[in-house]
């Protein structure tokens, strides 16, 4: 229904009318909105008509405006999709003719001026923007979000077939593939600015995972693809079920409830839900604290969070399957997008129940989890155990969805099921990814049912910032980090205990329930240590191990208030903790356990004084315990020794290792093997013994591989920001394909790089190929020597016809200092030298480099860091720059 019309206007408008009337009419929407309580359906009709009136007031200051007839206005963005939230930006578009120039027309000019200023003195926030069809084009092709916000505009008065012309324009414009892409990209980068989780404690309705704008961009790219505009439109595309489609509107409507009530309840454009808001929202969903008649203060406030908690909740939940549905869609639609474009290679069959869909899992059926309940956790198992499996296709998630009701108790108890979890723990690779993954499904809570507890429950601290799933997830993390190797200088210490670690399931399965108790009432530490218990009787897991478990789950806090709140130099604080640690291997679990902990509290909460006083801890505890200084480095050492029992085949001279391994790290040891060691200080240590102080010395050497095939290459030099990319376009002339990459930074500030590379010749031809390298290579780090082009390989026959999408993730590491990079391609030849050139190009300086080549598809990953990386505008370039070199042809 439509509001009613605004006061005529006759020769001159009625200002103050007009602004009486929809000042009123405004007030009525608000009024309606807020006599919803907490049902959420009704809220987008009440959106819809705070659109109309903004529409009729629009129209009727348009009409008085003296504008030519040949001009339209348009509304764009969120108001263009005919839904206004009560103190959102109004967006229009005015425009103009092709050729036509309002700064050139000064009538005109100030018509529009006349326009835009009546316009606020009536109360409509305006943003506006004045252009001509070709220059809408123009800037839409320069900008994503103008051309987002174009796709959804709605002609409000003028000329309408103006209006028509620039939909009909946009429509051939718009790659819907390269769009839907772009609009993944963009709502990962804005995942990024939110923490990558739903469960934000003062999470944004509208941008934050899970919140509208998610919502949005499944719309948007149907739209742009031509696929329909609504939720039905998609059920009948066959991209979304009917049951989808429901779960949609349902989450929609509540997430714009929300959202229209912290404006209210704000008076102004308010999208997050701030502590100082959750109560008084809570309210006005009908959600009371209980009043118990306890007038203290203390009570007072425990009982109103408890109410934000249960509304906060009910986000979470709404969030998290706003983000299941976005995946399944989203990958529906990219699928047949790319379907249609390059066609799709058959999947290849892993066993009788899954498939590999272009590295995502498929299901065989969807039916299969029904029928064979067992699959639901092989599906995760699998992802940890095979090569170049880096998700769950739209099919596989879907079936999840859909097989919820059967993860019952039966499910929990079947000992099959209790096998494969316990695999899970203990695989070598892939526990971070598969339990997030587990999660996001809502698998991991309805199998490990204390979990689901968890999921969502707020902490109303000072310094956790994740809600107490996500926390434990992110200390089941940070514990995973302390046994690989690339992220051994993140903190060295906790890396170089974990390497004589024998059994790191016992710490998985510790920090999957340290804080498992939460929410329930009582002591966390007591309850976990309870569930923890009954956990492993249930899976088989022998007493020794159970008794170290419950051990750290129960004291998990322990040494953190004994570090920050006791005297450590006190001998009689110091016996009393040894006592109750009681072993060496418990202060090591325990202190391990404790800075993964710490650290999954919140990225500002660590710091290098609270390492400080646990490491000192550590280290008294040790002595009190009388078990002698245990042997961190027992794996790195073991290396050294191998290393120089290797050395001494060769005669090198007594101590002529120590100048070089003086300069180098844990992670350098971590990472390479002892016949690596051994052969790297063979040569730098005679070089470095050699050359005159202060002199520049680079040093190339190469050998066959121990692999069996290819070469191995030794490159020591001074450090450069092109390095990385001279090694390589060395290599890409010579005819070489680089396999592995291992890059390392001495303490001194050179570089000590490892590249194993292959090429078509011979194996017995060796020696040539050796001296080619060892004579060609340092010639090509000279700086004074020009970069050489790529060179042009062609794409095999299979990458041309089914290519591999392309995929650039950056993530900022623990401390923000060096970023994770992650990029997936169609192998071909020169592609390293070119992404190389990019990182060269935007002086991006390289940490690490594992280069993995799946068939024809490569998984490469780097440790970067550059000082431009933390403005998100360079984050964009050099991930659009990336994606460029990775989609050429």
């Amino acid at each position: 229904m439509s509001s009613p019309p605004c006061p005529a206007p006759a020769d001159l408008l009625d200002i103050a009318a007009m602004r009486l009337h929809y000042r009123d009419a405004k007030r009525g929407v608000l009024r309606a909105i807020e006599g919803l309580s907490g049902r959420s359906r009704g809220v987008r009709a009440l959106l819809r008509r705070l659109s109309r009136l903004t529409d009729d007031t629009l129209r009727t200051l348009w009409g008085a405006s003296g504008l030519p007839d040949t001009l339209a206005l348009v509304a764009v963005g969120g108001y263009g999709r005919g839904e206004l939230f009560p103190y959102s930006d109004i967006d229009v578009l005015v425009l103009l003719p092709d050729g036509v120039r309002a700064e050139a027309d000064a009538a005109l000019k100030a018509a529009l001026e006349r326009f835009i200023g009546h316009c606020w003195d009536i109360g409509l926030e305006i943003g506006s923007s004045v252009r001509t069809v070709a220059e809408c084009l123009q800037e839409a092709a320069a900008d994503i979000s103008v051309q987002t916000a174009l796709l959804e505009s709605r002609w409000l008065a003028g000329d309408r077939r103006r209006f028509v012309a620039l939909g009909r324009a946009l429509d051939e414009q718009i790659d819907p593939l390269a769009f839907c892409r772009a609009k993944q990209f963009e709502m990962q980068q804005r995942h990024q600015r939110y923490e990558n989780t739903p469960y934000a404690l003062e999470p944004n309705c509208k941008e934050s995972p899970g919140g509208l704008r998610d919502l949005q961009v499944i719309l948007w790219v149907a739209k742009a693809a031509g696929f329909g505009h609504t939720w039905g439109e998609l059920v009948r595309r066959g991209l979304a079920t009917a049951r989808e489609a429901r779960q949609l509107k349902a989450n929609e409507a509540l997430l714009s409830l929300i959202r229209a009530r912290l404006h209210t309840l704000a008076q102004r454009r308010e999208d997050r839900l701030v502590f100082d808001l959750q109560t008084a929202l809570a309210a006005s969903f009908g959600i009371e604290a209980e009043n118990t008649g306890d007038g203290s203060r203390e009570q007072s406030a425990r009982r109103a969070r408890k109410a934000s908690e249960r509304l906060m909740r009910r986000y979470y939940w709404s969030a998290k399957a706003v983000t299941q549905l976005n995946q399944i869609l989203l990958l529906n639609i990219q699928e047949r997008l790319e379907r249609d474009e390059h066609g799709m290679e058959p999947p290849r069959p892993l066993n009788p129940r899954f498939l590999d869909k272009g590295g995502l899992l498929e299901v065989a059926s969807d039916d299969l989890y029904l029928k064979q309940p067992h699959a639901i956790l092989e599906t995760f198992l699998l992802c940890q155990q095979i090569p170049g499996i880096k998700g769950l296709s739209a099919r596989t998630l879907r079936a999840l969805y859909n097989a919820r009701p059967i993860m019952n108790a039966a499910f929990r108890r079947d000992p099959v099921n209790r096998r494969t979890f316990v695999q899970m723990l203990q695989q070598p690779q892939g526990i971070t990814h598969a339990f997030r993954l587990m999660n996001q499904t809502s698998v991991l809570g309805r199998y490990l049912w204390p979990f689901r507890n968890t999921v969502g429950q707020m902490q109303h601290d000072l310094f956790h910032v994740y809600t107490v799933d996500q926390h434990i997830l992110m200390v089941l993390r940070n514990m995973r980090r302390f046994f690989i190797p690339e992220h051994a200088h993140e903190y060295p210490f906790c890396s170089q205990l974990a390497a004589g670690w024998d059994k790191p399931w016992v710490l998985y399965v510790a920090a999957l329930f340290h804080d498992i108790g939460k929410g329930r009432g009582g002591d966390h530490s007591v309850l976990g240590a309870r569930d923890v218990l009954t956990f492993a009787r249930q899976h088989g897991i022998d007493r020794e191990d159970a008794a170290l478990i419950r051990f750290l789950v129960a004291e998990h806090l322990t040494m953190s208030q004994v570090a920050q709140k006791e005297d450590i130099s006190d001998p009689d604080v110091i016996r009393a903790f040894a006592r109750r640690v009681g072993d060496e291997r418990r202060l090591t679990g325990l202190y391990l356990l404790t800075v993964a902990d710490i650290r999954g509290t919140s990225p500002k909460v660590w710091n290098g004084w609270k390492a400080k006083l646990l490491e000192d801890l550590y280290r008294v505890a040790l002595r009190a315990l009388g078990g002698g200084s245990p042997d961190p480095h027992a794996e790195i050492e073991a290396r050294k020794r191998e290393a120089l029992a290797l050395l001494a085949l060769h005669a090198l001279p007594h101590q002529a290792h120590r100048a070089l391994w003086a300069r180098l790290d844990v992670g350098y040891f971590m990472r390479h093997s002892a016949d690596e060691i051994a052969w790297h200080t063979r040569h730098l240590s005679r070089a470095l013994a050699q050359a005159a102080p202060g002199t520049p010395l680079t040093l190339v050497r190469a050998r066959l591989s121990p692999a069996g095939e290819g070469l191995q290459v030794l490159v020591y030099t001074d450090d450069q920001p092109d390095l990385f990319a001279r090694i390589c376009g060395y290599f890409d002339q010579a005819g070489f394909s680089i396999l592995d990459a291992k890059i390392h930074t001495t303490g001194d500030g050179r570089a000590l790089d490892t590249f194993q590379v292959a090429t078509e010749t011979l194996s017995e031809h060796y020696r040539e190929l050796v001296g080619i390298v060892e004579s060609g290579l340092p010639r090509a780090l000279d700086p004074a020597t020009p970069l050489p082009p790529p060179g042009r390989g062609r794409v095999s026959r299979r990458v041309r016809s089914f290519p591999v999408v392309p995929r650039v993730q950056l993530q900022p590491d623990e401390r923000g200092q060096r970023w994770l990079l992650s990029l997936s391609a169609s192998d071909r030849k020169g592609l390293l030298y070119r992404i190389a050139g990019v990182f060269a190009r935007h002086r991006v300086q390289l940490q690490l480099a594992k280069v993995t080549t799946l068939g024809e598809r490569v998984e490469d990953t780097f440790v970067i860091s550059s000082p431009a990386l933390h403005v998100h505008r360079e984050q964009a370039l050099l991930t659009q720059d990336l994606l460029a070199v990775l989609d050429e042809t």
